[in-house]
């Protein structure tokens, strides 16, 4: 649970500074309610930081019986630190120039193209971190999430639709193409980022184990690697010789110490693993209506 929560902390330091230091100082439009937020920022120069927990407020008690209480308390909170370091990192890169108007620092120089590819893959890598600890920053996440929830899109590609709406706000209010260009770009790289990182967390692999210690093997795999084996009946074609065959899934950070496993036991068993799209069931991804 802790560390759980230090994930969640960690993935929320990430897309902070992201948004903070190389989203709101270039005036680029990263989707969803920070999107939002910048947006509110640039135009009335209310801190991002308070529309950004004012809207989720209203999303998460929106939320609150789809997604469950549990998940919505631990969203307010992301939420109320998310607030708290965006305004805390906006202090402190924030200067007052010679015309005594305040301004934010801009980290990558004059290279917005830099600033928005950095951005964007600091708040893609927070926000697929946050996710994968089963938190969530608000926002357009809890849109996601509750889509993900009941129909097999992505986290990335659910968000996606009311982000292209967000972002494209930016031509409107500063009627530049290239900075909307530049927001769509990050919108690209940020979903791309997030849907990388989760899927790769959540792919599954599929071992096939012949080996005549298979009774050792299954047994070490459901102790130390706390997986099922299935036993299938297998004959060897040419030898017409019987055949107990082991049937694993696991997730692909398992694959180690199963062929750790392996190599102790049975050095000379015979091996197959092959990666698969997805794996549905207990222990793995709940399987979605529709």
């Amino acid at each position: 649970m802790i560390f759980s929560y230090t994930k969640i902390f960690i993935g929320l330091v990430i897309f902070s500074i992201g948004y903070t230091c190389f989203m709101l100082p270039y005036q680029i439009l990263s989707g969803g309610v920070a999107g939002i937020s910048a947006l509110i920022y640039y135009v009335t120069g209310f801190h991002a930081s308070y529309s950004y927990f004012l809207i989720n407020v209203v999303l998460i008690l929106m939320a609150w019986y789809t997604l469950g209480w549990r998940f919505c308390v631990r969203t307010i909170i992301a939420t109320v630190a998310v607030s708290f370091m965006i305004d805390f990192i906006q202090a402190i890169i924030t200067q007052t120039g010679p015309d005594g108007k305040e301004q934010m620092m801009q980290l990558a120089g004059d290279q917005v193209f830099m600033a928005c590819v950095i951005g964007a893959m600091l708040e893609g890598l927070g926000l697929a971190i946050v996710f994968l600890a089963g938190g969530s920053t608000g926002g357009t996440d809890i849109v996601a999430l509750t889509v993900n929830k009941y129909r097999d899109i992505s986290l990335g590609r659910a968000m996606l639709f009311v982000d292209i709406i967000v972002v494209g706000l930016s031509y409107v209010v500063f009627r530049d193409i290239q900075r909307l260009v530049a927001c769509y770009l990050t919108l690209f790289i940020s979903i791309n980022t997030i849907d990388y990182v989760v899927n790769g967390a959540r792919q599954s692999v599929q071992f096939t184990i012949i080996s005549e210690k298979w009774a050792e093997i299954a047994q070490g795999v459901s102790e130390k690697a706390n997986r099922g084996v299935t036993i299938l009946n297998g004959e060897g074609w040419y030898s017409k010789e019987h055949r107990n065959v082991l049937l694993i899934m696991a997730k692909k950070q398992e694959s180690r110490i199963i062929f750790q496993l392996i190599r102790f036991i049975d050095p000379k068993a015979f091996v197959t693993m092959s990666n698969v799209e997805g794996v549905f069931g207990e222990g793995f991804d709940k399987i979605k209506k529709g």
